[in-house]
Parts: C-alpha cells; structure tokens; sequence
C-alpha cells in the first residue's frame, strides 16, 4: 500500500539517524524538521502565518510590484524519470533488486504513467499555491486591489506553466473586486527581463572553470551511495562494475523531491537517511550559489530589476492611483534577483575555498521554493497628509531588510531604495 504525501506535515521517519543537536546548523534543524525542505528548488510553497507590520500612521498602500515564479510542476525532462527506471528495470531484469528495490521500481513505473506528456506543466498544487498568493494580496491591500479605479499589468514569460501560474493569481484578485481592471499580456518581447538567465554572464565570467571544478568536488564529497544502494540492489558485485551508484542514487532523490508537487503522489523519502537528505541537499545548495547568487550572477538580473524602477517611475507621482505590476517567471530569475537586490541575506559573500560553511549563512529552500515571488509595496501619505513615499520589500510574503538605514523597519523611504538599486545597475 502506497504512502502518501501530508504536504501540511513534516515527514518524520523512524529510520532516520538522530545527530547531536548542538552540531546542527539552522538549515539542518529546519531539514530534520521538514524534509520537504532538502528538496531545494522543487520544495512547495509554503503559505505565511506571521501578521505583517501595519503601515506607519498617516500611511496606506497604493501599489504593489511583483516578480513570482511559476508553481509546483512536473519535472521536466523525460530524461529525470527515465535515467533512474532504466536502471531499476535492467536490474530487475537480472534478478539483482531487494524488496524495497522492487518496490522503488513499481513505485516509479505507476507514477511514470501521470506524466506522459505533461514533462513542466503546472500541477494542481502549484494552481493552488498562486490562488493563495493571490488571496493573500487581496487580504493584506484591500487599499490596493479594492478601489473603483483599480488597475493590474500582468506579464508572464511564454512558459505555460507561468501562463497559467499569471491566470491563478489574476482569478483571485477578479473575484476580490469586479471594477477592478485587469491586463494579461503574454510575449516572446518580454523575455530580455522575465526570462534572461546568467548563463551568458558566466560563460564570460574568467572564475567559471574553477566553479565548475569546486562544484564538482563538492558532490563527491557530500554523495555517499553505499547504503542506499545496498538497500535497493543485492549484488554489490553488479553495483560496482553497472551502476553509477552516485548518480543512480542522485536522480532517485530529485525524482523523489519533486514529489510534493502532486496530491496524490508515492513517499520515497523512507529510503534516505536524515545524512544522505542533508548532504544531496547541500550539493544543489552549493551548486545553486555558485551559478545564480554568488559574485556576478545576480546582476543578470538588472534587465528584471530596471524595469521595477521603470514602472515605478510611472506610477508613484499619481495620486489617484491603486493597483499592481505583476511579472511571473523562473527560480533561476528569483534567487539573482533577490541577491541582487539584497534582501535580507540571500546575497552572503562566501569565498569558494569555505564553501563546506555555505549551510551555516544561505540555505536555498529559503529563497526560491515553487511560487517563490518578490513583492515591493509602496505606501504613500493619506489625503491631506504630507510625506515620503514609502516601500517594503517581501520575499516569499515575509517582511525583509534592505542595506539601509530606516527608523521604521521594514519600511524604507522609496528615494533611498531607488538610488540603493540605481547604484546597482551602474
């Protein structure tokens, strides 16, 4: 009988080894006490509970500019499911699987069925994820979305699963209020900001080849197959001389991730240990710091942040005006995005020669989780008020600090955040 996914609950498994608290870094607590979180970029998004702050006196929220990343979704290369069930059949075939490798093999054989030709589509949990995103906004700025003269930009990449992310959210702000007014626009010229990744900023990068080899070192360092695959192969004979047993090992793992991004999907995580979970999960920790948030990653990103303050620049100096630019994208657009803008301490300096520290100071599952979205609300001085244009920055619906001196955290005055992100960009 299948176990299923409580995506409310922490998984807990008796099997999993118990380590000396007092050694645990905060990321390894928050894994111990959710392994959904080792998953990295495939974690669910998880819904806010803490009040935000209320808005300085004489203030009220007006506008609201958001960049978010599409929902849960199915992996998306067929390859990610097949890599690993070819390996699982060819050693059925040869009689050389335990129980619990049968198992792992039908396990991945059903649930292989679901997605075919669905390889990045958006999952119902991910429609969920955006249609709380959406609510939420509502809730938090009724001054924003409520008002009679209420208006939305909303642009997505040309990505279906952002499409569809873009139609989620839009469909809660509608039903909030029906005057409001509302603009979809999807199109391969929005791309240069929604959708650029570091990829071409690395490549120049003269650091890039050394990256690549830490990385790699890193990964044989934190991958240890062996008693993962003695659980699912009974020849160790074979698994020496036919299985890339670290890779095996490491495609299982994403594919058992990305299992939260399904109601109704098989729990692999019985077959990790609380060890193996943490060290797979700080190889794609390192992997992802070294590729988007570390150096000059982020600043492939200014396209993305120039066109907040473009928009911006549009809108503050209307008094009349109530509503929100909503972009929707990638996690490989977020994370940079977040670094570059400095929120909070998604953008640590961290040499590569200490990378085994990386833990200690930045753990990815906080930054860019399904849904992940930035948001920047700007407040303004009720009528007849005098003042400052106000903002605060969000990620993920929390209140974050910016590398500025304020006497009302989290809230900042617009003209220091604009020439903060001006300097950036020069």
């Amino acid at each position: 009988m299948k176990t299923r996914f409580i995506l409310a609950a922490a998984c807990v498994m008796s099997s999993l080894m118990v380590f000396a608290q007092g050694d645990w870094t905060k990321a390894r607590q928050e894994i111990h006490d959710n392994h959904l979180l080792s998953a990295s970029n495939y974690v669910a998004y998880i819904a806010p509970t803490e009040a935000l702050t209320p808005a300085p006196k004489g203030y009220e929220p007006f506008y609201l500019s958001h960049y978010g990343r599409h929902g849960s979704r199915w992996l998306i290369g067929d390859w990610e499911y097949t890599d690993a069930m070819k390996v699982l059949s060819r050693a059925h075939q040869y009689g050389v699987l335990t129980e619990r490798g049968e198992l792992l093999r039908r396990q991945l054989d059903e649930f292989y069925q679901t997605t075919i030709d669905r390889r990045g589509d958006l999952t119902t949990v991910g429609e969920r994820q955006h249609h709380g995103i959406g609510r939420r906004m509502t809730e938090h700025f009724p001054e924003i979305f409520g008002a009679r003269n209420s208006q939305v930009d909303a642009r997505s990449t040309v990505v279906i699963r952002c499409i569809l992310s873009m139609v989620a959210e839009c469909e809660e702000i509608c039903a909030f209020n029906k005057n409001l007014t509302i603009h979809n626009d999807v199109s391969q010229a929005f791309q240069y900001y929604l959708n650029k990744e570091p990829w071409d900023q690395w490549i120049r990068d003269a650091n890039r080849e050394k990256r690549s080899r830490v990385a790699l070192d890193y990964k044989k360092e934190y991958t240890h197959p062996e008693r993962f695959c003695k659980q699912i192969f009974s020849d160790d004979a074979y698994v020496k001389y036919s299985v890339d047993a670290g890779s095996f090992m490491r495609r299982v793992f994403d594919i058992c991730s990305n299992m939260q991004s399904h109601d109704n999907a098989p729990n692999l995580y019985d077959i990790f240990t609380e060890d193996e979970l943490y060290d797979l999960w700080r190889i794609r920790n390192i992997d992802w710091y070294l590729d988007y948030s570390s150096e000059k990653a982020p600043h492939s990103q200014d396209n993305l942040l120039r066109n907040f303050l473009q928009t911006a620049d549009t809108i503050v100096g209307q008094k009349d005006f109530h509503g929100a630019t909503l972009r929707f994208g990638h996690e490989v657009c977020v994370m940079p995005l977040a670094a570059l803008m400095e929120l909070g301490n998604c953008y640590p300096e961290v040499p590569m020669e200490r990378l085994d520290t990386l833990d200690r100071v930045w753990a990815n599952f906080r930054i860019f989780p399904m849904a992940s979205n930035i948001q920047l609300v700007f407040y303004r001085p009720k009528k007849g008020k005098e003042g400052d244009i106000l903002v605060k920055a969000m990620l993920n619906e929390h209140e974050q600090s910016l590398p500025l001196q304020t006497d009302q955290y989290p809230y900042y005055r617009w003209a220091d955040v604009k020439a903060f992100f001006e300097n950036k960009l020069k």
